[in-house]
């Protein structure tokens, strides 16, 4: 059984309503107020969390431009890009978080992030960030994440690209150094991501061997496959926002508009509420349905000793009279009282 955890004061597990939480990353296309316009947003939608991504192009990479440095020129989004200028347009200036947590806070969101090098984590304990996000990349960087987890606060780590044998390395990394429980994401790291490529059905896998909630870091457009990973365990949803895609920037392709989050916040729970549970049969809900089941009526005047016929009794609704099934038992009999139309059929009358 997979541990509930606490990210500020929600808790996050199989038990409980899915988290949703959302992502900025550089949709505020390097305006401070476009990135705090985005919070309200969020807020405003009903998820439960604000994420960020914290670093600078130089503690993410480096200012050199071969072609080890730059992205396939294929790529949909961002083909032929040098990933220090990427980073440049990309980051959130870590002067702005201060203002961004405080925003969160006041409209009564969670708000924590991604840390990339050892000042992103120093900045965020600044903060008193309740949570941390290894991204996709990082999760391989060990090292990284076993800081993360000297923080004593809980991890979230995505595991797009990862073979088991990382994904375990990463989580006994994570255990070892002090993380206060780990989800694990599911993540498909292509920008924008294929559907087909989601492979939900992973979820209980990593449920199951690893012990930890799971959850999904979705880039796929809309809320389609969002929605679908609750019904395979995903206690955890993660997609970008931003205010429109049309507005441009680095995410906007792959990115929920405020009324797409607020559409995901409400189908996600709905996704939740109909998990229910695993018994087959009637519902408190449907206890008036089965009054409007079919069953054997007379449906026109009968006087003692007609013959019962299919046309004085028919299976019709409402329930109350002998089952349909025992309409061959009854044809032919008669009946031994006068019984008036619209009378439920019992033995005793035939």
């Amino acid at each position: 059984m997979t541990a509930t955890i606490k990210i500020g004061p929600h808790a996050v597990g199989a038990g409980e309503r899915p988290f949703v939480v959302a992502e900025m990353s550089g949709n505020h296309n390097g305006d401070l107020n476009r990135a705090l316009a985005i919070v309200d947003a969020v807020a405003a939608s009903g998820a439960h969390a604000l994420k960020l991504q914290t670093y600078r192009p130089d503690t993410i990479t480096i200012d050199v431009d071969t072609p080890a440095f730059r992205i396939s020129s294929g790529h949909e989004l961002w083909g032929g890009e040098n990933l220090y200028r990427l980073y440049e347009r990309a980051h959130t200036p870590y002067e702005w978080h201060a203002p961004i947590f405080e925003r969160a806070r006041e409209q009564g969101l969670t708000v924590f992030s991604s840390p990339f090098d050892a000042t992103a984590v120093e900045l965020l304990e600044s903060l008193g960030a309740p949570a941390y996000k290894i991204a996709s990349s990082e999760l391989v960087d060990l090292p990284l994440i076993r800081l993360v987890a000297s923080t004593g606060k809980p991890m979230v780590i995505s595991t797009g690209m990862a073979t088991v044998a990382e994904i375990d390395a990463a989580v006994r990394t994570a255990r070892a150094g002090g993380a206060a429980g780990i989800v694990l994401l599911a993540c498909t790291a292509s920008y924008p991501a294929p559907p087909a490529d989601s492979n939900l059905r992973r979820l209980p896998v990593l449920a199951g061997a690893f012990d930890v909630p799971v959850g999904l870091s979705d880039h796929t457009p809309g809320i389609g496959v969002a929605v679908a990973s609750v019904a395979l365990g995903a206690c955890f949803i993660e997609k970008h926002v931003t205010l429109d895609r049309a507005d441009g920037g680095v995410d906007s392709d792959f990115s929920l508009n405020p009324a797409e989050l607020t559409a995901l916040v409400a189908e996600s729970g709905r996704a939740y509420e109909a998990l229910g549970g695993t018994a087959i049969g009637p519902t408190p809900a449907e206890r008036e349905g089965l009054r409007f089941r079919r069953s054997l009526f007379v449906v026109e005047d009968v006087r003692a000793g007609d013959p019962v016929t299919a046309h004085n009794v028919r299976s019709i609704r409402p329930a109350g009279g002998l089952a349909p099934v025992e309409i061959d038992r009854v044809l032919g009999r008669t009946f031994t009282t006068d019984v008036p139309r619209g009378t439920p059929l019992s033995w005793d009358q035939i």
